[in-house]
Parts: C-alpha cells; structure tokens; sequence
C-alpha cells in the first residue's frame, strides 16, 4: 500500500510529459510504471496494449465497455489497438483465459471495487492545463492522516491537501472542502485519478479560489453496491454521515489550523459521493454553507419540495443559508443533473449547473467539475 501512494508522485511526473517513450504505436502512457512503453497512445486516441502470456490461449483488454481481441506473437507477446477512446482517464483490465487481471505495466488504482489498471488518454496540453503540474509554482502538500473510529471500532485514513501557504503563513486559518469519491473507488482516488493537488496548485496560484484544506475520507462504498447482502440502497454507504460529523470534522479540526464555522465549510462528492453529499449537507445545514455535486447519484423519491426533510421548501431560507449550491455532470452522461438543477430553479432554489462538453461517468468530467466549483466557494 505504501509503495502505490508514493508511486502517484511518479505518476504526476511523467503526465508533465517526463520519460515518455516514442512507439511505431504512439507515445508511452502517463499510467505507466517505470520504464513500461506499453500501453501508448497515438495521435488519434487510441491505445496500444502489449502483454507477455506465452502459455495463454486468449487474451484480451476490457476497456470503456468494449473487449479487444489481442494477437499473439511467436515469442508469446499479445498485442492489440483500440479504437479512438475518450480522452481522460479510463480503468481497464487484462483478460486472460477468462481471468481478469491488471495489466502489469500499469500503475494500480483502486476503482471498479477492485484494483485495477489505469490508462490517460491525453487531451491538448492546453485543455489539460489546469490539472498538470506546474514546476514554476508553489505546491501544497497530500498528507495520510490515521485516526481511530469509535462508531466503527477501527482505523481509518484520510488523505488532507494544505495548500503552500499552509506552511509559510503559520498563524493562518483556512476554509475546509471535504471532497467524496465515488461507489468503488475510496480516499485515494481524488488525489490519484483525479489530480485534485495540482488543480488547488494551478487555481490558488492563479487567483481563481482561497486557499483551502481540503480532505479526502473513505465514503464507506468502496465496493459495487449489491456485494452485501441484504444491503439497501438506502443503507448503502449511510453509515459515513455520522463518523464525517462526529469524528472526521472534530479530528481535522483539532489537527489542522482550520477555520472551523460553517461559513467556512464545504462539502462536495462524485457520483455516489455526490449523494453522500446531499444527505448529509442537507440534512446539516447548521455546519455546511456550501455543496457541490458532480454526477451526483440523487434520487427523489417525492416532490422536490418535500425531500430531505422539506429543506427546499422554503427558498428564501435555504438560499440565505446555502451560498453556492453546484450540479455538474458530463454532456454524454445523462445523469439527471440537468433536471435536477431546472426542478430547483422551478420553485426558487438557487443553484448553478455545469455541463462538461463531450465526456461520460468519468475522471474527466469530475475533474472539470471541481475545477468549476472552486472558485464558488469561499469567496470573501
């Protein structure tokens, strides 16, 4: 475990273009471990997959919702090309003779309940700006914090970002985004697959948002709802609201110099984390001023007024409440965002909606929507 969290370092290196190979096939991936050529990638998004399996009789890569038939050599070599991928970062497998495995090339991302392979389809240096590392700026840091649950009688972990200011300004207190990951991924996934530093790094630097801390907490759904028996959907990954109020602010806020009223707190998720989110900022609108949703899993069982306890009833109270409430998801998603953000606006509730051009239920798309959402936070 301590290997793969110090391996990200290599991982954020080599995405600023450092050590990258050039193939007939295309250029080494960013996900790569060390010296690995394959997987790369071409100039058209595609990627090229190499795997040594000489006693295999099939093998294949299970990429974006599609199996690639691999070609084997006459030294036991497989081999195949994809089709044009989306760019981003995408999970994928190495299937042989039936088993699913991870590509040994690849650098391990927890994802998909599971370990899992990972590939960066690269977007135009441009575009990809705002989440790559910048050398010529001041950098904050990631820390892997230990505390002990009481609600669940074990240790748990938590990753906390400081930004640099942290460390130079030693009297100064900071506003707290506590950042969700997603149904079968966990704490690691935001600093990892969603390069969450360098987007605080790029946007503190350029003076698009405050400084911030910024923690990252297991959600209690790192498996793939329906692996517990007799699990609701409803019980699915509840049991994080209590151990987050009771237990994660009171640690972060003793630990860290945090400004620690609810005027200087946030809380933002994606996907299931996103649900997690509005059950548990909505319910405690007493400690967060500001939420955000990023494909968030919400589902309305009643009338939007009537949900979460009748929160949305009263517009005028909840708008004075709540300063920034954001809805985003990718255009080719569908995942209900857009309704959600129009059914709010219908009865007064203000909220502000992001659409990602182009991307799916993906890394991507999620980091475009905390790339939005910070600059709405915080604000003086």
């Amino acid at each position: 475990m301590k290997r793969f969290i110090v391996s990200s370092a290599i991982v954020i290196a080599v995405m600023a273009g450092a050590c990258a190979a050039t193939l007939p096939e295309g250029v080494t991936a960013s996900t790569n471990i060390p010296e690995a050529v394959y997987p790369c990638v071409d100039g058209s998004s595609r990627a090229t997959f190499r795997v040594h399996a000489p006693e295999a009789n099939d093998v294949k890569v299970d990429i974006c919702g599609k199996k690639y038939d691999m070609t084997r050599d006459a030294d036991g070599y497989w081999m195949v090309t994809t089709d044009p991928l989306v760019v981003g970062f995408h999970y994928y497998f190495i299937v042989v003779d039936g088993v699913s495995v991870i590509d040994p090339s690849s650098e391990a991302f927890f994802g998909c309940g599971r370990m899992a392979g990972g590939i960066e389809i690269p977007e135009s240096a441009e575009a990809a700006a705002y989440y790559t590392f910048n050398k010529d700026i001041p950098h904050g840091q990631v820390r892997e914090c230990k505390y002990y649950s009481d609600i669940e009688k074990a240790e748990r972990r938590c990753f906390v970002y400081t930004p640099a200011e942290y460390e130079t300004s030693a009297d100064k207190r900071f506003p707290v985004l506590y950042l969700q990951h997603g149904m079968g991924e966990d704490e690691r996934g935001w600093h990892q697959q969603g390069m969450m530093a360098n987007i605080l790094d790029n946007q503190i630097v350029g003076g698009k948002c405050r400084p911030m801390i910024v923690v990252m907490d297991y959600g209690n759904c790192g498996y793939i709802f329906g692996s517990r028996q007799g699990e609701t959907r409803d019980m699915f990954g509840a049991s994080f609201t209590p151990i987050l109020l009771n237990e994660i602010i009171p640690f972060i806020d003793k630990n860290f110099r945090t400004l620690s009223d609810r005027e200087n707190r946030a809380m933002a998720g994606l996907s299931w984390g996103g649900h997690e989110t509005f059950q548990t900022t909505l319910h405690n609108l007493d400690t967060f001023a500001y939420i955000g949703a990023f494909s968030g899993a919400i589902f309305l069982s009643d009338a939007i007024d009537k949900v979460y306890g009748g929160v949305f009833a009263d517009a005028d109270a909840f708008n004075s409440k709540v300063h920034t409430l954001f809805l985003g998801m990718g255009s080719e998603e569908g995942f209900g965002s857009d309704r959600l953000s129009k059914s709010l606006s219908d009865i007064g509730i203000n909220n502000i909606y992001y659409e990602s051009p182009g991307t799916h239920h993906e890394w991507l798309t999620w980091r475009r929507c905390l790339n939005e959402f910070l600059p709405l936070i915080f604000k003086k």
